[in-house]
């Protein structure tokens, strides 16, 4: 399933990762900007006196751990994915409620006392639910800390308006109603509302999807406990129920129910003959006939100039396609895709400066090991501690030793004692420095290469918002049955190196000059083709029946709608004509297909038309999977 992510980025890429894990394609597309504030003047002292600490949400553990450097307050969290982010911040006794904020107000009067001191709940500046006033009630002091909020962004972001133009999306997530508000007021300005009845919204609680009861989902469907797991679960779970359906990005609606076992047709049997069939028909064609021609000047124009043979199908209108705006675009989507990246990147890195700065709180890293040169430089002080003195040469009388008073002697190896102290302290010292210097280098090629890959990923996040950009156009050309060739040429710089692409592109390179039908046009000329098509089923080769096949031609009265039962060429006709009314244009070609061979000069020119529609419609389809796949990879 494609799965369209709204949570704020941090939290956003973490679950894009999870659904990647479980064989999903999520389009991350946060609706709010994550920023921490400063703490209060009071906020330390707070801290130090309170006996636990409150967490409703993953951006609070962040916010606490820039605000503080302590970690050994205990920590109460609203759930797993907010406990597991604090213990990867470095606190270490942090204990999860499993589920919203009622759940952690309730773990809070099974396990505190409100005698033993306050509490500090560290929050944003929007609360779904006021802890101080819940426990308020049982006795507790709980002091609230906005330490972060989460702006709003004032537009659609680029990857949910380009997936939901293209019809890229199955499902949506929503973790709060503050999300859902946002997403429905940003859909609404956008234009797409549209684009959302194929996509189902999935909630973490009912009150999450309330805000969404105006859009034209497929579906709203809420997780059965308010957790992230949950969530996922119900993701999965709808993959194995269909929800993605059969065709990829296909604007087909779902094929009907099947229909309740149909009567036997009632068989009428011939009275009249031939000959009784040819006088009937003759009289009534002659009858026709006549009363059209009497009434010919009070018909429409356009019913008259059908009567002449001269049916011509109004040509759509052509809407401007300008090069420049779709090249300004894609780089606008290229830009954000970068700033997206170096966002993460620098969260990252603060990140791990403060894990760093927590492990150091709690005790010094020793050293793994000295330098090879130190340990020489070692060697040879011991070994020059340990040289006996030099003998005097030989055949020279060796002068008698000096005396020399004890306590100068004492003196001199004190001397000599705390010169080597002082020089095992500075070989320690340089080993310490050698091994912090290595520690540095390799960090700063990690974050180098951690950037280089940023980079990296953000180019190829644009050149897939770029890709989605231009199956959005081809999809809109395919609609109006206009060429497409500029549009199939902005796909060739993007190509380059795909497979996947290149194949699509070069499926789609025949109809490019002169384009394809569009289902509009292959729907207003069925009619008559059904008509010609029914006159050379009916006619054989007696007289009779290619006179009745002739008037048949001219003037047809035959039956419509999906429920014609039967494999009459006349049934096939009315069960092809109610499906491309219903959008389904495949099932109205295969019932083409199915037609007696003495139809096929009559349909042949339309089923050729209406086959290359549906080939194009495949590739570009083909495109825009293939976009989302290269989308949600890089996340």
């Amino acid at each position: 399933m494609r799965v369209l992510i709204t949570r704020p980025e941090h939290e956003a890429t973490t679950l894009a990762t999870a659904l990647s894990q479980r064989g999903h394609v999520p389009v991350i597309a946060p609706l709010f900007r994550l920023e921490i504030l400063h703490p209060p003047a009071d906020f330390a002292a707070s801290l130090a006196a309170c006996q636990g600490v409150l967490l409703t949400s993953a951006n609070g553990a962040r916010a606490l751990a820039e605000a503080s450097e302590q970690r050994g307050r205990p920590i109460l969290a609203v759930g797993d994915t907010t406990a597991a982010t604090a213990e990867g911040l470095g606190f270490s006794a942090v204990t999860s409620a499993a589920g919203d904020a009622a759940a952690l107000a309730g773990l809070v009067r099974q396990r505190l006392d409100p005698k033993a001191g306050p509490l500090v709940h560290v929050s944003g500046v929007d609360q779904a639910l006021d802890l101080a006033e819940a426990l308020s009630r049982h006795g507790f002091d709980v002091r609230r800390f906005a330490l972060y909020d989460a702006r709003a962004e004032a537009t659609l972001p680029d990857s949910a308006r380009a997936a939901l133009q293209a019809r890229a999306l199955d499902a949506a997530t929503f973790f709060s109603p503050r999300a859902a508000s946002q997403f429905a007021k940003l859909v609404g300005e956008a234009g797409l509302a549209d684009s959302l009845r194929s996509v189902t919204a999935i909630g973490i609680s009912p009150a999450a999807l309330a805000p969404l009861g105006k859009l034209p989902f497929k579906a709203t469907v809420s997780a059965a406990r308010p957790t992230r797991q949950a969530v996922l679960d119900e993701i999965d779970r709808l993959a194995e129920a269909g929800v993605q359906g059969q065709a990829i990005m296909s604007d087909t609606p779902s094929s009907p129910p099947p229909l309740e076992p149909m009567p036997p047709p009632v068989q009428v049997r011939r009275g009249l003959g031939v000959f009784g069939a040819f006088v009937i028909g003759l009289v009534t064609a002659v009858i026709v006939l006549a009363g059209a021609v009497i009434s010919l000047p009070f018909w429409p124009e356009q019913v008259q100039v059908l009567w002449r043979g001269q049916a011509v199908i109004p040509p759509a209108p052509t809407p401007a396609l300008d090069l420049q705006s779709v090249q300004a675009a894609a780089n606008a989507v290229a830009n954000a895709a970068v700033e997206t990246a170096k966002r993460d990147l620098n969260t990252r890195l603060d990140d791990l400066e403060k894990r760093l700065r927590a492990l150091s709180a709690v005790a010094a890293e020793k050293p793994t090991g000295s330098d090879p040169a130190v340990a020489e430089l070692r060697s040879r002080v011991e070994a020059l501690e340990g040289r006996p003195a030099a003998a005097p040469p030989t055949g020279t009388p060796a002068a008698p030793p000096a005396a020399m008073p004890a306590g100068e002697a004492d003196k001199e190896i004190a001397v000599l004692r705390a010169e080597i102290t002082t020089l095992h302290t500075a070989l320690q010292a340089l080993d310490q420095s050698v091994t912090g210097q290595r520690e540095q280098t390799k960090a700063l090629g990690e974050a180098m290469g951690t950037r280089n890959a940023g980079e990296q990923k953000a180019l190829v996040a644009a050149r897939a918002s770029a890709v989605i950009g231009v199956a959005a156009r081809l999809s809109a050309a395919l609609d109006s049955g206009l060429p497409f060739a500029a549009d199939l040429n902005l796909l060739a710089p993007l190509a380059q190196g795909d497979a996947k692409l290149t194949e699509v592109a070069a499926a789609l390179q025949p109809y490019a000059q002169a384009g394809v039908a569009s289902r509009a046009a292959l729907a207003a000329s069925f009619p008559a083709v059904a008509k010609a098509a029914l006159a050379d089923d009916i006619a054989d080769d007696s007289f009779g029946e290619r006179l009745l096949g002739k008037v048949r031609s001219i003037v047809s009265l035959r039956r419509v709608g999906d429920d014609v039962p039967g494999d009459s060429a006349e049934a096939k006709l009315a069960r092809a004509e109610a499906a491309l009314d219903a959008g389904d244009l495949a099932k109205a070609v295969d019932l083409m297909k199915s037609l007696p061979p003495q139809t096929a000069k009559a349909t042949q020119a339309w089923l050729a038309r209406a086959e290359a529609h549906l080939a194009a419609k495949r590739a570009i389809d083909a495109l825009a999977a293939q976009a989302v796949s290269l989308l949600g990879a890089v996340h």
